[in-house]
């Protein structure tokens, strides 16, 4: 069994030219104001680095002052005014800080805002085939992870890298100017002691990264077992499972283990190498002290220094990791935003088709397998009204004829004309207005009925909705709801039956009120009280409208005005139910025959 893995984790891309330059373009999406908003809470953020380095400066004051043997009225003056300072310096402190991060908020979800907008947009226009290379999670993950680390990167991340590098500038220049003896010894040890733990505690995260990988393989043995009882079960694999599920959990043992000897003997470093350091400078600055070289407020300022570098340092690391993976979520996010979408999307005006087909020597094959033809030379007319049914075995062409007449896909050769125009250079709007599609699956959007209904014709009133409702013979069961066409239907219609979410999606396609109808098996997974229902209601919606239906069951098309039988891409016969049913050994009559014997 494999097991399925979940990698929470976004992948970092290096730092470049070229990906600097696509996530500059995230400035685009910054209206006039914003961009000035943006330069002002930058503005904010450096008198936020300001005042924290002020805070050491004071602190070393306010000790000189109060040493003992300056009680006259002059220190003590001076003491209050060093305190006073301190109170404006955190006043100070909290304003910029509230700036700098409302500031950056708003800037952030204005800009968010309008690039989910074009994503989303983009993605609209994407090819059918874009969806079948890509699985609904990786795409969802644009919207989700992608667009919360952007968010995250410019509110957070990318504030906190710029003040880190400022306090360390800063701090590193008052250090020099406090003491160079005692800066030169800060820089030998403190710095190198913070980068091989920075290193050590990346070593520890990766095996704590590995635990939790196998963690979740181990849980998916839990969901493999349970999902699948009943063969474990009827099997008698109980012992396998057992033994499986063991091998995994000692893994799992044996390296939480290792983790835990790792962050032991990370915690022994911490507390001998960099503490150890720590208490190095402040018996060397003491030192200095007693020699007169360094006044006792000065060593505590130099020591609340670099505490900030040292922490800056630390926390320099992990941001430019969120600026790494940022970059990466902004490349697969202009990744969706400038690939391929659907050519001739735009219309000036729509207007109504009469309804005439022609498919002219139609070739056909599926991007993701070109060596596999679907269609071999399809050619056949379908005239305005005309009821034209489609059969044949699984993978005989069908459902891809639909999706070439809806533009899903275009043609590999051969032409496909709508009242003797060319599709080809038709704006697909303009093309897929003057359709609707009842497919075999019916998927509902999770809201009400009356919404699901509307969504073929959005600016569609309430009595119009309940007239297509009506004429879809789904008025009775929506007004026996409690809540009638506001009831809820569930994710994907969960809470409706089969027949009913047909006649929801055939009520939608009576409102759109198209020239050109699409059934695809639109009653093959119905039980027969319900197929008689839908059948009814389909039977409306196809008077007057060219109808291509895909048909399952044979006995659903026997009024159709023409058959046309497909076999490995061809047109192996074309007639009505009468005409094919003659032919001895027509595929046609073998097919219904196997039917009525079911």
């Amino acid at each position: 069994m494999s097991a399925r893995r979940e990698d929470r984790d976004i992948p970092k891309a290096r730092i470049s030219k070229e990906n600097l330059g696509k996530s500059l373009r995230l400035f685009r999406y910054l209206g006039a104001s914003d961009r000035w908003l943006f330069l002002a809470g930058t503005l904010f953020l450096l008198a936020t680095a300001v005042t924290a380095l002020l805070f050491p400066k004071l602190t070393g004051s306010l000790v000189d002052t109060a040493l003992p043997g300056k009680g006259d009225a002059t220190s003590i003056g001076e003491l209050q005014r060093v305190a006073y300072w301190f109170i404006w310096l955190f006043l100070a402190q909290a304003v910029f800080s509230f700036l700098r991060i409302s500031i950056y908020v708003r800037v952030t979800e204005n800009m968010v805002f309008r690039l989910r907008e074009d994503l989303f947009a983009n993605l609209l226009l994407k090819p059918m085939d874009y969806f079948h290379r890509n699985r609904g999670g990786d795409i969802l993950s644009r919207f989700s992870t992608d667009i919360a680390q952007i968010q995250d990167t410019f509110t957070t991340h990318i504030a906190m890298f710029l003040r880190q590098i400022l306090v360390i500038a800063g701090g590193l220049f008052m250090l020099f100017f406090t003491s160079l003896k005692l800066a030169a010894l800060m820089l030998l040890t403190v710095p190198v002691v913070v980068l091989v733990s920075l290193v050590f505690g990346r070593y520890i995260r990766k095996v704590s990264k590995e635990v939790q990988q196998m963690n979740g393989d181990n849980n998916v043995i839990v969901d493999e077992v349970i999902t699948g009882i009943v063969n474990v079960k009827s099997f008698t694999n109980e012992l396998f499972e057992r033994l499986r599920f063991g091998g995994s959990a000692e893994k799992i043992r044996r390296e939480s283990i290792r983790r835990g000897l790792l962050r032991g003997a990370f915690s022994s470093f911490i507390i001998v190498c960099l503490f150890g350091a720590m208490t190095f400078l402040i018996y060397r600055g003491l030192q200095m002290v007693q020699a007169g070289d360094l006044r006792i407020g000065e060593m505590i300022q130099f020591m609340f220094i670099t505490g900030f570098v040292g922490g800056s340092i630390g926390g320099l690391a992990e941001q430019y990791v969120q600026i790494q993976r940022t970059l990466g979520a902004v490349e697969r996010v202009f990744d969706v935003i400038d690939g391929e979408k659907e050519a001739s999307w735009e219309s000036d005006a729509t207007r109504r088709f009469r309804g005439d087909l022609r498919f002219e020597d139609i070739h056909f094959h599926y991007p993701s397998r070109p060596g596999m033809e679907v269609l071999a030379g399809i050619s056949f007319d379908v005239k305005a009204g005309e009821q034209v049914a489609l059969v044949g075995s699984s993978g005989s062409g069908k459902s891809t004829l639909a999706s070439l007449l809806l533009g899903l896909y275009a043609p590999v050769s051969g032409k496909l004309l709508i009242d003797a125009e060319d599709t080809a250079g038709m704006p697909l709007h303009e093309r897929r207005s003057n359709m609707a599609l009842v497919p075999q699956e019916v998927i509902l959007f999770g809201g009400t009925i009356y919404d699901n209904i509307r969504y073929g014709k959005p600016d569609a009133d309430a009595a119009a909705i309940e007239a297509a409702a009506r004429q879809a013979n789904a008025h009775d069961f929506i007004v026996s709801f409690p809540e009638g066409y506001q009831t809820m239907v569930g994710d994907r219609g969960i809470r409706l039956s089969g027949g009913q979410k047909q006649r929801i999606a055939i009520a939608r396609a009576i409102l759109r009120n198209p020239s050109i109808l699409i059934l695809d098996e639109a009653t093959s997974s119905l039980d027969t009280a319900s197929e008689q229902q839908v059948q009814t209601a389909l039977d409306y919606l196809m008077q007057g409208r060219t109808s291509l239906v895909i048909a399952h069951r044979l006995s659903t098309i026997r009024n159709a005005d023409r058959i046309l039988v497909l076999d490995q891409g061809r047109i192996a016969e074309a007639g009505n139910h009468e005409a094919l049913m003659a032919k001895p050994d027509g595929l046609y009559r073998k097919m219904y025959e196997l039917q009525e014997q079911d």
